[in-house]
């Protein structure tokens, strides 16, 4: 009886036992039972919502269940196997998600962590963090080849030629280039002490050059082989790019020339609005340029500024252009073909005349996204097949296509003597 007494009374303890952790076992269970993409659905879903307001094409609810299927069957478990992070996990899987979700031609809306937002962010908007000096060893010092308008170092007196000496106390012939190249780059804020001997005068000067953020000259006068034809680069858009322009045309102007080359190749557009405000110098100030209209953004339009008379340039213009011209560099140059204001040379266009946008998220990472399309004044898109040319050019060498147009535009516009 004692024995079944005692017997009963160990049972019970574990039945006891047994309904008292019997629930954490079912949650555990439960979490066991949930797909992989359960915990991170409310980031995955923030950003079909982020993009499905904001993306100019149409998205597809059914990519996004199926992105869910493949990220439970093939991406987690991948990622894991690698042993990552909670954040990298997120992040990898939020690049495949907009991959995903995006029209397969669409090159420009990515996902991007904090860290290379930031860095995309500057290459979009044409910003660099450095000293603006660039130059090569000789055997008596660092000769710089180019120093950028907007820097520090240009501000207090370095020109291209002046020849460095020492950075930092240091003798730059004892640097090696990739020490050097480091120096030149430290971070932003950090002071450096310059020695330098003038191009010019030969003087010698002793600077402090602050590393800082600015925008990077994109537009360069170019050499065309061709007696009163001058030609401009313009590598990229950013905000400093009309400076950089009417800077250049200043000098142009009193040279009293006979036309214009305007080399867009390989140019991927940046901000509508540095594009908006060459484009003034070319024409009718204070008319329609285009609009941007989004699937479900309002129309926004642009117009020509107005500037005064004797700024505004009545020489005959080519325009170069190649598959690699996009955006802003597109609009810039359909623009001034549709007024029949210039002639475009080349090759056929990239077709992505898009306003392009970034947006944060919820952990600081960032979408980049196409959210708009521009049209001509009248109501026509721009093509997605991009600008036509009015005559195809096919050319690898740079300075050869240059050539080509100044002589084009010399035979073409009657400027022969």
């Amino acid at each position: 009886m004692r024995l079944f007494q005692a017997g009963r009374s160990y049972l019970c303890g574990i039945v006891m036992v047994a309904f008292f952790i019997s629930p954490l076992a079912l949650n555990t269970v439960a979490r066991a039972a949930e797909p992989p993409h359960q915990q991170y659905l409310p980031f995955f879903e923030e950003i079909y919502s982020l993009m499905e307001a904001q993306y100019f094409f149409e998205l597809n609810r059914s990519d996004f269940d199926r992105f869910l299927e493949v990220f439970d069957a093939q991406i987690y478990p991948g990622i894991l196997r690698q042993r990552k992070s909670q954040d990298y996990i997120r992040w990898r899987s939020a690049a495949y998600l907009v991959d995903m979700l995006k029209q397969p031609d669409d090159k420009f809306s990515r996902f991007l962590p904090p860290k290379p937002a930031q860095e995309f962010a500057k290459e979009v908007y044409g910003k660099k963090i450095d000293l603006g000096i660039e130059g090569h060893l000789t055997e008596k010092g660092m000769l710089i080849d180019f120093i950028e308008p907007r820097s520090d170092a240009y501000e207090k007196g370095m020109r291209e030629n002046d020849l460095i000496v020492r950075i930092a106390d240091q003798d730059v012939l004892k640097l090696g280039e990739a020490r050097l190249k480091e120096m030149l780059n430290p971070l932003e804020g950090t002071t450096i002490l310059i020695n330098f001997f003038s191009g010019q005068t030969r003087a010698p000067h002793t600077i402090e050059v602050l590393c800082r953020e600015y925008f990077k000259q994109t537009v360069f006068l170019r050499p065309t082989g061709v007696a009163d034809i001058y030609c401009l680069e313009i590598a990229k858009f950013n905000k400093g790019t009309p400076d950089d322009f009417s800077r250049l045309l200043g000098l142009i102007g009193p040279r009293n020339p006979k036309g214009l080359v305007l080399d867009l190749r390989d140019n991927p557009g940046g901000p509508p609005l540095a594009a908006r405000a060459i484009s003034s110098f070319f024409l009718p100030n204070g008319k329609a340029l285009v609009y941007f209209e989004g699937r479900k953004r309002p129309r926004a339009d642009l117009d020509i500024p107005v500037i005064p008379a004797r700024f505004q340039v009545d020489w005959p213009v080519a325009v170069l252009v190649n598959k690699g011209t996009g955006s802003a560099a597109e609009l810039f140059s359909g623009m001034l073909q549709d007024h029949k204001r210039a002639v475009v040379l080349g090759e056929q266009t990239a077709g992505q005349v898009l306003l392009k946008s970034m947006f944060d998220l919820s952990d600081g990472s960032t979408l980049a996204l196409v959210n708009a399309r521009g049209h001509f004044p009248d109501g026509r898109p721009f093509p997605f097949d991009g600008v036509m040319p009015d005559e195809s050019l096919t050319v690898t060498g740079k300075s050869e296509a240059v050539n080509l147009a100044a002589k084009y535009l010399y035979m073409s516009r009657g400027l022969r003597r």
